[in-house]
């Protein structure tokens, strides 16, 4: 029952985030003629509402975290979205593992980025203040926790991963004891 739980919640994760690459965040890649202005009124009300500068004038390094998010990821999500709302299926188990593993890493230096560093006031002004530096990390701290949730997922959970059995280990394991 819990790991159907988590295969729904990785379901949202993957399905939800379809749209996101789509219309929010590859909008730091393309160019603005790509969008109606309804996409791109939305991504500057975020990035004011919640001092996020990264995403209307992106560094370099974070332009390439999107690349890969758009050639690599975002083929991934609706594979990874059937794979769990189907459930069950141990075939997703390596490109889980290498996709979360990515993520995660990626999600790393982005973390830092907010909470160290000096944002200037303009062209696009970033967060300042502790808080403000919090509510942005709670923007980008699921990106993270999903993925360390899924990575250990597949590591761990005998659904995924044939080498635990119950959680006591393989019958090999065992006869080695």
């Amino acid at each position: 029952m819990a790991i159907r739980i988590l295969e729904i919640i990785f379901f949202f994760y993957f399905a939800s985030h379809i749209p996101i690459t789509l219309f929010i965040d590859l909008q730091a890649l393309l160019p603005g003629n790509v969008y109606p202005p309804v996409l791109k009124d939305l991504l500057k009300w975020y990035a004011e509402e919640f001092k996020d500068p990264m995403m209307l004038d992106p560094p370099v390094w974070f332009k390439s975290f999107i690349f890969c998010e758009a050639l690599v990821q975002l083929l991934f999500f609706p594979v990874a979205a059937y794979a769990f709302l189907k459930g069950g299926c141990k075939w997703i188990r390596t490109p889980a593992i290498v996709y979360s593993t990515h993520v995660a890493t990626t999600l790393v230096p982005i973390l830092a980025h907010i909470l160290f560093y000096q944002f200037p006031m303009k062209p696009h002004p970033g967060p300042q203040t502790l808080k403000e530096r919090f509510v942005l990390v709670s923007i980008y701290a699921p990106y993270l926790l999903v993925p360390l949730m899924l990575l250990f997922t597949m590591l761990f959970a005998s659904t995924y991963n044939s080498n635990f059995k119950d959680g006591n280990g393989s019958a090999k394991a065992k006869k080695k004891n």
